[in-house]
C-alpha cells in the first residue's frame, strides 16, 4: 500500500562534496557499502551515484545526523515530492519509479527514514516514531522549505501520517491511497479504513500489484501521483486503476 499526502521539494577522478565524502570513479559516494559495486540494476546504479548525506540537525543529538537521500535535479517554485521507503528498506526502492517522475518535471526527493538507508548513524541516536518524525521535519525545515507532497509506502505509510498528524503546516489536507489488489502483506480491510476515516482522501485499487506496487507498476503509479500533484486531488473518492 503506498499514501500520499499533498502538501500546502562516470567521474574519472576521485571529486568530494559539500559535506565531504568522496565520490570514486566508478560514480558510487564512498559511503556505501563495497556491495554497491555488485549491483547489476541499471536503474538502481544510476540512482545510488546520486544519493548524498545531508547534515540534519536534531534535539536530541550534539551532533547533526549526515542524512542520506536523493536531492532533485530540477526545482520548482511549489509541490516539491518527498518520497519515503517501506520497513527495512532505503532510497533504492524508489529506483523505477524516480525517474520517470522527474522525466514529467516533478521536483523529486527520495529520503531515507531515520533508522533506515545509508545514513551515518555513528552517534547512535534514537529511532523511534518521535525521532523519525523529528528528524524529517528537520530535514523538510533545512532544506525543502516549502509545503510537499509527502509519498510513503508501507512503513513510509505511517511515518507519513504520523508526520502530516503532527505537522500539518508542512502538508495539504489532501490524502491519495494507493493499493494493491494482490496486497498479501496489509489487508484491504486497512486500505477501505483509511479512506473512510481520512478526510479528503481518495483510494485507488491497482489491479495485478501486491504491496510495492510503486516498484512492480512504475509507470501507472508515475502517472497517479503526477496527476495528484498537478490537480492539487483527484476527485473519485474510490476507483479501480485499470493498467
Amino acid at each position: 500500500m503506498l499514501l500520499m499526502a499533498f502538501s500546502s521539494a562516470k567521474l574519472s577522478r576521485t571529486c568530494r562534496n559539500s559535506v565531504g565524502f568522496r565520490v570514486y570513479g566508478s560514480g558510487f559516494p564512498s559511503f556505501l557499502p563495497k556491495e554497491v559495486e555488485k549491483i547489476k540494476d541499471p536503474y538502481a546504479i544510476k540512482l545510488a551515484q546520486r544519493i548524498e548525506r545531508l547534515p540534519v540537525k536534531i534535539s536530541f543529538s550534539d551532533n547533526s545526523i549526515l542524512s542520506s537521500c536523493v536531492k532533485p535535479s530540477v526545482q520548482k517554485e511549489k509541490h516539491p515530492l518527498v518520497l519515503l521507503h517501506g520497513f527495512d528498506s532505503y532510497c533504492l526502492e524508489w529506483r523505477y519509479t524516480y525517474p520517470v517522475l522527474e522525466e514529467a518535471g516533478m521536483e523529486t526527493w527520495a529520503v531515507d527514514i531515520l533508522g533506515w538507508g545509508f545514513s551515518d548513524l555513528s552517534i547512535l541516536p534514537p529511532c523511534d516514531v518521535t525521532a523519525k518524525r523529528e528528524h524529517l521535519f528537520q530535514l523538510w525545515k533545512s532544506y525543502i522549505r516549502r509545503p510537499m507532497v509527502l509519498v510513503g509506502p508501507s512503513l513510509g505509510a505511517a511515518v507519513a501520517i504520523d508526520f502530516a498528524l503532527n505537522h500539518p503546516e508542512a502538508i495539504k489536507k489532501e490524502i491519495l491511497i494507493i493499493w494493491g489488489v494482490n496486497d498479501q502483506i496489509v489487508s484491504n480491510k486497512l486500505a477501505m479504513r483509511l479512506n473512510t476515516e481520512l478526510q479528503n482522501s481518495t483510494l485507488h485499487q491497482i489491479p495485478n500489484a501486491g504491496h510495492l506496487p510503486h516498484v512492480e507498476k512504475p509507470d501507472s503509479i508515475s502517472e497517479l501521483i503526477v496527476n495528484f500533484v498537478q490537480e492539487g486531488k483527484i476527485t473519485e473518492k474510490e476507483s479501480v486503476y485499470n493498467l
